[in-house]
């Protein structure tokens, strides 16, 4: 499985028979909202030109529900999968087109080409927000989505996870670097790789004290 960064919260994730979007921020619209989250790397517009089978949303903030983002990969001949819990999927489906949006909440899954994704709990602002994972029949990667560290999430979490990908900043109802350390440990995921720093902030992530960390290159595929 290939993964690349895309910046904030934003995955791709890439095999030879699907391209899978999750929480893709690639706009400038929360500066729009609040001048103080202006990006501070531009979009890389090539990822706009993808033809993506599954674009998933966790929650319904503009940095992972982007307005902006949706119509470039729901606005097409293509039919594309859209999986949200309830707060993000009445809106994403007037997006209309030729595609199936699909109400994806917590312990809802779907298969799609031999792909199997789960909706977790995430403890975030967004009472309907979730985490996913994403099992590709060899290995689990666990994206939490926006969330606090909170014990009953474990309850939906397997116990093989290889990767988890997390928030670090501290704010808006996220995990501090702390409280993620302590949360990937509880996963006992083999890679952890650090996200929501870099795109509004200063954060260094090489101050997240955690032994078996990888750092992402925003744009660039994750060594995992």
């Amino acid at each position: 499985m290939k993964v690349i960064w895309l910046g904030q919260a934003g995955l791709l994730f890439e095999t030879e028979n699907i391209k899978i979007v999750i929480d893709p921020y690639l706009s400038n619209a929360c500066y729009k909202h609040n001048p103080a989250n202006d990006r501070r790397m531009p979009v890389e517009k090539r990822f706009l030109d993808i033809d993506v089978d599954i674009y998933a949303v966790t929650h319904c903030h503009s940095d992972h529900l982007d307005p902006e983002t949706m119509p470039y990969y729901l606005d097409r001949e293509n039919s594309v999968l859209f999986l949200g819990p309830t707060s993000v999927w009445e809106s994403a489906k007037k997006q209309g087109g030729n595609n199936q949006y699909v109400m994806f909440n917590r312990r809802t899954t779907w298969t799609y080409r031999g792909i199997k994704l789960t909706a977790v709990k995430a403890e975030h602002s967004d009472p309907h927000a979730i985490g996913i994972i994403l099992d590709d029949g060899d290995k689990k990667y666990y994206i939490t989505g926006d969330t606090l560290y909170n014990e009953t999430i474990f309850e939906d979490v397997p116990d093989d996870i290889y990767a988890v990908f997390l928030p670090i900043n501290g704010a808006g109802n996220n995990m501090n670097m702390a409280d993620a350390a302590r949360f990937a440990k509880r996963t006992g995921a083999q890679k952890v790789i650090p996200l929501h720093w870099g795109l509004f902030d200063s954060i260094d992530p090489k101050e997240f004290v955690c032994g078996n960390k990888t750092i992402p290159q925003i744009y660039q595929q994750i060594d995992l």
